[in-house]
């Protein structure tokens, strides 16, 4: 029987949409032969045994999408899609489910949702610009867990979301106000880096918690909420994967912090089984044949998606849009544009970034983007159709260049080292006014990933700065320096995951890995030189969010002294001032006694505002500075106008400005 065109129209929403007295279905099939809705069928039955007579026939138009309503449909109302091709028959699930059921997967049916369920807390949050941003990369299901004695349970099982609320007040001490788990689309499998999803509109349902299993997550969700005067959450609101991954993005605005997604546009699937969106429509299935939305080109064992179809771009779009609207994320951070411009996606990217900026203009969109030639890098940021329009562009210059120094220093107090390529790479930016197009970061998930090899896989910047001794002064003091460029560089920072506090390990996506996870209970007192560590970045992040030249588009690095291995950049606001002038010192040995000249932007009294020699072994008991600030009453100095002798302590980063910062 033919389903009922009630409530169809042309704008009818693709997926499952619940309306007065039902919901409405829609699909793109334009080569199957008939495509049926089957309501709460069971599982476990697949191919031609379903029998066509208790499903609904969908009614095809012109343009190959299948439509119909039905009657009773509430949220929790359970569904697939048959379809009849020319190459075969059986279910597919929908490529636009909201949600999927948890036991089963792949032979399981979808979900209908109400994308308006979840009752949100957070219409005053707003997130930072994007010049203010400071980025926390991590990954979910390997992140951290533990039960309600406070025992680490990541070894014997995926982390879920709901974990990682237990992270969020650590968060905010922290000081990062971004936040930004790696793709959490439903995939195969439990361990996963999350870059092969297969349902891109569903969450992974691994990192979800059932029902049965609630209560001590409700409780803990119900604590943040009261700490900031909100009523609780019911089990029912706090049920399914959609409210618990919403729970988690509430709660980050409650706490000040925005949530980026990480999306996957180029490619989908590690391997897709026979209810998936590959070859939807069911065409003749051959191993180097077009399917419906790919091409037959692979990346990263996955299919390359077929920009050169509308209904294919607008079914990413419609993706980005989903998370803006109804998860209320703050930024996307797409997963390597580069095989997207490469294999025809030019003009999505620009179609894609320009109408998620007119939903949601606040919300950042971050490119990972490599044209074969490093200085193509800015085609990521400009505006469509020279570039690709989104608003920060991945880099890996600082990245290199940092790293290169560390593995000179290695070499001991005598060997050569060249900081003139770190200040190039300071230099850097994809549009000369805004210096925060630049995503900047020295460890990210692919290369501190574990299975990598070669040169995809670096160390973590402990390890480096002393291979045969993660903890020794050497690099303690080193991985300050390192961290504190970063942090005092320009661009749009990002740390990852245990990078806060000295984690010298690489990482896996594996929890039956325990030896790879992040060792959170070093930070916890059994390591004081993680939680020195810990401490300074904490305070660094916070300088950065205190002094605004630090997130200002004034640079200039004005001293680069080979021979002595320092490095010191000029940072503040044009047209507003608040300058800051930071000296980084990869030099074994101290320049006691203000024995260091160096120029200042301005004479007069300048604070030093932070000195990373005080956070080794704090509080440092011989630690060296200048304490109550210098005067800058000495000659024009390294092309300034003025200039004062400093203390340079060994290995530091230093930072002197007018004032204190903004409270």
């Amino acid at each position: 029987m033919a389903a009922s065109q009630q409530h169809i129209d042309s704008n009818t929403p693709l997926g499952a949409h619940l309306v007065a007295g039902g919901a409405t279905f829609r699909t793109w099939a334009p080569q199957a032969l008939e495509v049926y809705i089957g309501l709460n069928y069971p599982k476990g039955t697949a191919g031609p045994a379903f029998p066509k007579n208790t499903g609904d026939l969908l009614v095809k138009d012109a343009k190959g999408f299948w439509t119909g309503f039905m009657p009773g449909v509430v949220d929790g109302s359970l569904y697939r899609f048959y379809v009849v091709g020319t190459g075969s028959e059986g279910f597919k699930r929908d490529p636009y489910a909201r949600e999927l059921e948890m036991d089963g997967y792949p032979d399981c049916n979808c979900i209908v949702r109400n994308p308006n369920d979840y009752l949100w807390h957070d219409a005053n949050f707003r997130p930072p610009a994007f010049s203010d941003l400071i980025v926390y990369q991590f990954h979910i299901g390997v992140f951290y867990a533990r039960d309600q004695t406070g025992k680490d349970i990541r070894p014997g099982r995926v982390c879920k979301i709901l974990d990682v609320v237990d992270r969020i007040e650590y968060f905010k001490d922290l000081g990062v106000n971004a936040v930004m788990p790696l793709p959490f689309q439903e995939y195969q499998g439990e361990n996963s880096l999350g870059y092969n999803g297969t349902d891109l509109f569903s969450p992974e349902m691994d990192y979800s918690v059932r029902i049965a299993d609630l209560a001590p997550y409700l409780a803990r969700v119900n604590r943040l909420l009261d700490a900031k005067g909100v009523g609780p959450l019911t089990t029912a609101q706090l049920s399914g994967q959609i409210n618990q991954f919403k729970a988690f993005i509430d709660l980050c605005h409650l706490y000040g912090i925005a949530v980026i997604t990480d999306v996957v546009f180029n490619h989908a699937g590690g391997g897709f089984d026979d209810q998936s969106i590959k070859f939807f429509d069911r065409e003749p299935y051959t191993t180097d044949n077009n399917s419906l939305y790919f091409t037959d080109q692979d990346h990263a064992g996955g299919r390359v998606f077929a920009f050169s179809k509308p209904e294919v771009c607008q079914f990413l779009i419609d993706n980005g849009k989903m998370w803006l609207q109804e998860y209320h994320v703050d930024g996307l951070r797409y997963d390597q544009v580069t095989v997207i411009a490469q294999s025809g996606g030019w003009k999505f990217c620009g179609d894609l970034s320009s109408t998620l900026r007119y939903i949601r203009p606040e919300a950042v969109q971050i490119a990972e983007y490599w044209p074969y030639f490093r200085a193509d890098r800015w085609q990521g940021v400009a505006q469509p159709p020279t570039g690709l329009g989104f608003d920060v562009g991945y880099s890996d210059m600082l990245r290199d260049e940092v790293r290169a120094v560390l593995r000179q220093t290695n070499g001991g107090s005598e060997a050569s080292v060249n900081l003139d390529p770190v200040r190039d790479a300071l230099y850097l930016t994809y549009r000369n006014s805004d210096r925060w197009t630049v995503f900047q970061c020295l460890e990210n998930h692919d290369l501190e990933y574990f299975p990598h090899t070669g040169n995809d896989r670096q160390p973590r910047i402990a390890a480096l700065s002393d291979p045969s001794n993660t903890r020794s002064w050497y690099a303690r003091s080193r991985t300050k320096v390192a961290t504190g460029l970063l942090l005092t560089a320009p661009g749009v920072p990002m740390l990852f995951m245990g990078e806060e506090f000295l984690e010298d390990k690489f990482w896996d996506d594996w929890v039956g890995r325990p030896e790879l996870l992040i060792w959170w209970d070093g930070l916890e007192g059994k390591d004081k030189a993680m939680s020195d560590q810990h401490r300074f970045t904490r305070d660094l992040i916070w300088l950065r969010r205190k002094q605004p030249a630090l997130r200002g588009d004034g640079l200039n690095v004005f001293h680069v002294r080979n021979d002595n291995r320092v490095i010191a950049l000029h940072r503040w606001l044009p047209g507003l001032g608040r300058d800051v002038v930071i000296v980084a010192s990869f030099n074994e040995h101290t320049f006691y006694n203000h024995s260091y000249r160096l120029g200042f932007p301005g004479g007069g009294q300048w604070q030093e505002v932070f000195n990373s020699d005080i956070y080794d072994q704090w509080v440092n008991p011989n630690a060296q500075g200048n304490p109550g600030g210098v005067t800058a009453d000495g000659p024009a100095w390294d092309n300034l106008p003025a200039s004062a002798a400093i203390t340079l302590p060994a290995n530091s980063i230093l930072v002197f400005a007018r004032d204190f910062g903004d409270s």
